[in-house]
């Protein structure tokens, strides 16, 4: 028997094998694939619940960030619509005196401001440096507010933002609505205040506050008007919301930043309310992410205990099934075996052929395993609301396929293992006298 024939004498032996023996074989394949598909089906249900959590939790992660997209754009047009909500006043101010009369009538140095811009750490936005008193229109006879500034600062350490209040030109103003309705003030015409002539650049809207009886110029006039050159009573900022950092924070930031020489007063207003109420929005996402991702993963827990116990208790089962089918045809080959070993067929040989026979089983039960336990785990994850996915071909694992049609021939072969060395190792001699 030369080395070509043997493998062909093995294959041909298994054929003859498999066609005589048909019920034999098929039971074989038929627990190879039971167990197969059993093992293919909880793995593809365990998929479909991954992809399925990934899923919802997607879909919920787009809608908060639309919700939370359109709270950012409230936020963005309150905040140009009511403007700044830190105010930083000089450490000698008395709060009590600034409540009642509306301005601070301590100074700080102008350089202040520059400082506070020229640090990273800040975490405020928008610094607007002003100077503003009430004072005495004598060209007019009225007592007016006077507020001068220079635009908002940069921050060095961000990239420059859309200013909420402009720059007012030097030798220009910008006048309040209840002083240009009385005194028919226009844009384009020319007022003196304290002996100074300036062009009104433009004519503020009616707000109902005091700012109605407030005329703007630029800082540097501002000071000149007051005597205060150099020097500023406030600057108007915007307090960052950001996660996590609070208003005591903030303050103690600006406080640092500055040498403990100013006070910070932190005004709440809509544009805070509205802050405050994203970022409460914000905080339950992710609460409700947490807690959605807590409920999945408890279920996927329940599912993956269950599939601890189906999966080796199945392939037990099949790998029991599969060596009593081989013992059972070891004993019933008896004849043709002691035949075989009789005529020179070496006994590793025999083994071979019981192995060979195992892997094909194997092989065969795997591939028809796989493909029921794809096609029960689709139809289940369809009909179950809590595993919905995409489309069907997410569930198609091709390392799960490639592991079951490793994994079953090498069980097979192993459940085989014990009747196949039996059947090698008999005396064809005690078999025939036997028979």
């Amino acid at each position: 028997m030369t080395f070509l024939s043997k493998p062909m004498t093995v294959w041909r032996l298994i054929a003859k094998e498999i066609l005589h023996r048909k019920l034999n074989f098929a039971l074989g394949v038929f627990s190879v694939m039971a167990a197969s598909g059993v093992v293919v089906a909880q793995f593809t249900l365990l998929r479909a619940h991954d992809l399925s959590t990934e899923h919802i939790l997607q879909a919920k992660h787009a809608k908060a960030e639309v919700r939370l997209a359109k709270m950012e754009d409230d936020y963005r047009k309150y905040m140009k619509e009511l403007g700044f909500n830190l105010l930083i006043l000089p450490k000698e101010q008395d709060l009590t005196e600034f409540w009642e009369s509306g301005f601070a009538s301590a100074t700080m140095p102008e350089s202040t401001v520059t400082t506070l811009a020229n640090s990273k750490k800040i975490l405020v936005r928008h610094l607007l440096p002003i100077v503003q008193q009430r004072i005495d229109w004598p060209e007019q006879k009225r007592r007016i507010i006077l507020m001068g500034t220079r635009g908002e600062v940069p921050l060095v350490h961000r990239k420059p933002l859309e200013p909420m209040l402009l720059a007012v030109p030097a030798g220009q103003c910008v006048v309040g609505y209840e002083l240009a309705r009385d005194l028919d003030i226009k844009p384009g015409q020319t007022i003196t205040l304290r002996g100074t002539s300036m062009e009104v650049q433009h004519v503020r809207s009616e707000c109902g506050t005091a700012e109605d009886a407030t005329i703007w110029v630029g800082l540097a006039d501002g000071q000149k008007l007051l005597g205060l050159e150099g020097r500023i009573n406030a600057i108007e900022a915007l307090k960052c919301h950001c996660v996590g950092v609070s208003s005591a924070q903030t303050r103690q930031e600006v406080v640092g930043i500055l040498s403990g020489q100013v006070k910070v007063v932190l005004r709440e207003n809509k544009v805070t309310l509205r802050a405050k109420a994203r970022d409460r929005a914000k905080a339950e996402h992710v609460q409700a992410m947490a807690s959605e991702l807590a409920s999945r993963n408890r279920l996927k827990q329940n599912r993956e205990s269950l599939a601890g116990v189906i999966v080796p208790a199945v392939l037990l089962a099949a790998a029991v099934w599969i060596g009593l089918l081989t013992l059972s045809n070891v004993r019933e080959r008896a004849t043709e075996i002691g035949i075989l070993r009789a005529i020179g067929v070496r006994g590793r040989s025999i083994i071979g052929v019981f192995f060979t026979r195992a892997m094909v089983t194997g092989l065969l039960g795997a591939a028809l395993g796989y493909a029921a336990g794809l096609t029960i785990g689709i139809i289940v994850q369809r009909s179950s609301p809590s595993l919905r996915v995409e489309s069907a071909g997410e569930l198609f694992e091709p390392l799960l396929m490639i592991i079951v049609l490793v994994a079953a021939p090498l069980l097979a072969m192993l459940a085989s293992w014990a009747p196949a060395m039996l059947a090698g190792k008999q005396d064809p001699a005690v078999i025939l006298a036997r028979e």
